[in-house]
Formats: structure tokens, C-alpha cells, sequence
């Protein structure tokens, strides 16, 4: 799925000079139950129709991910909550936890554009309740917090089509940009890693500060893409405390057909790709 987005997101030029500067660690896949210590409230979301995504419990019953997770990327329907199955903590096949998901909640400003169009990066969150609380001693959720600032160190745990069974873990990547809501991040990310946490320390404890929508390529050089997160998650929050049915989605998002095209603002092209 090739994506092509008419925007500028980044000052090119600076982007470069600073990736040069600051190089990522390595991807480093979760194997033991010693290394999953403190990350089993990242789970493996698994979609029916065959899809996988990554989310984070922010509470013992919700899941933090991206919007597209929640729509068939062929027919731009949303997917029945009953059809996803979050497994926290899975590792070598195995889950610490399974739970159905059993309602959405998706950005209301979000625009899902199908499998051949441009992408709103900026609100691509959703959030999906479980059909019961985990409450496990070893699955702890997530606190969130404010956008990190350009150059900061941040870290992410997720999964991807070439490692499904397990999650592998970037300690450092860096911003290397904001710009309208959205994270230009020298992080590593592939299919499957839609929707994983990205982390910043704060106070000594990992919080989630923005979610990872898609990966792209800036002058060759990959990237990845995050979400702005404090203000469209408390805005679902309220959405999720006030709606009722399984899906809420209040206005219902635009959903754009392959050969239909939303304006966006002119400028450099980047190659982009849904991970």
C-alpha cells in the first residue's frame, strides 16, 4: 500500500543534518520473560479479516491504537468490535491475556482514506474497550504525556509482519520534527506496527506520548510518523465515558474512496506507507 502525501511535514534539510547527528539504537526483539518485565501491557491486536496492529492498555480495559486499525482497508467499513482480539504481553505464541474487543471508539476528525489515498495522521487514534478488565499483577497500563519536543529521546515497543510472534523494542529514536500534529520520529517501524506505543521517560517511568500511524520516506531517508495524543485522547475520552452501542463515532469520520482526493496543502512529496 503506497501512499503519497502532498504536504511538508518536515524542513527536509534539517531532518537530515539531525538524523546524521543522532543515530537510533538497535531493534532488539522481547524473548524472555525478563526483558517483557514492565512492557506486557503492549499487546498484539489481532484484526479477523487478517489484519495485526500493536496498542497499549491505558487502563486494566482500554487500548490505546491507531484509527485505521479500526476499518477494513479494502471495503473502508468499520470492523465489528467482536472481530479484534487484543493479546496483551504475547511472546513466542503466547499471550499473558486475551481479551474481545467489545467497542470503538474513533477519533471524530479522523479521515480514513483507504488503501490508495493520502492520510490524516494528526487524529489517527482510536480507542477499543475489552470485554473484561485485565487485571493481572505483571500487566501494568500505561500513563500518557504531553508531546515530546523536537530532538527528544523516545523508545517504542512493537510488533510487525516479519516479528509476530514477539515484541521488539527501539530504547532510542529520536523527533526529529512536529508540525501540524503529527511526529516525524527516526524510529523503526513495519507493517503490523500501526497503532504502537512510542514511550518518553518521565520521572524514571516509561509514558506513552504518541502513537505511530505510518511509516515514510523523506529524501530516501525512512521515518516513521506519531500522532499528536493529549488533547484528541481526552477528547475520545469523553466520547468513550458518554457514548453507548459498540462503535462511537460521533460525527462519522470521512471515509474517502480510491479515486476520490482531498485537498491538502502543496509542497514536497513523501513516499508514505501504512506499517
Amino acid at each position: 500500500m503506497r501512499f503519497v502525501l502532498a504536504a511538508v511535514f518536515v524542513a527536509f534539510n534539517s531532518v537530515a543534518a539531525y538524523a546524521q547527528e543522532e543515530q537510533p539504537s538497535e531493534l532488539m526483539k522481547i524473548m524472555t520473560s525478563y526483558d517483557a518485565q514492565g512492557w506486557e501491557g503492549v499487546g498484539r491486536l489481532n484484526i479477523g479479516w487478517g489484519g495485526m496492529c500493536t496498542g497499549a492498555l491505558i487502563s486494566p480495559r482500554i487500548v490505546l491504537t491507531a484509527a485505521h486499525c479500526a476499518f477494513n482497508s479494502r471495503s473502508g467499513d468499520l470492523i465489528e468490535p467482536s472481530q479484534i482480539v487484543f493479546h496483551a504481553g504475547f511472546r513466542n505464541g503466547h499471550a499473558t491475556a486475551s481479551r474481545k474487543i467489545s467497542r470503538i471508539v474513533v477519533h471524530p476528525d479522523y479521515v480514513f482514506t483507504g488503501p490508495e489515498g493520502a492520510t490524516h495522521v494528526a487524529n489517527d487514534l482510536a480507542l477499543f474497550e475489552l470485554s473484561s478488565a485485565i487485571q493481572l499483577p505483571n500487566v501494568t497500563p500505561f500513563a500518557t504525556a504531553k508531546r515530546p519536543r523536537k530532538g527528544q529521546q523516545v523508545g517504542i515497543v512493537s510488533y510487525a509482519h516479519d516479528r509476530a510472534d514477539s515484541p521488539s523494542i527501539q530504547e532510542v529514536c529520536h523527533v526529529l520534527a512536529r508540525q501540524r500534529g503529527t511526529l516525524v520520529l527516526s524510529c523503526d517501524v513495519d507493517f503490523g506496527s500501526s497503532g504502537a506505543p512510542i514511550f518518553a521517560e518521565e520521572n524514571g517511568q516509561p509514558r506513552i506520548v504518541s502513537v505511530v500511524s505510518a511509516k515514510a520516506e523523506v529524501r530516501g531517508r525512512k521515518v516513521a510518523l506519531g500522532t499528536n495524543l493529549e488533547k484528541p485522547l481526552s477528547e475520545m475520552m469523553v466520547l468513550l465515558n458518554s457514548g453507548s452501542g459498540q462503535v462511537v463515532v460521533a460525527p462519522k469520520p470521512t471515509i474517502l474512496r480510491p479515486g476520490q482526493t482531498r485537498r491538502l496543502s502543496s509542497g514536497d512529496g513523501a513516499k508514505f506507507l501504512r506499517p
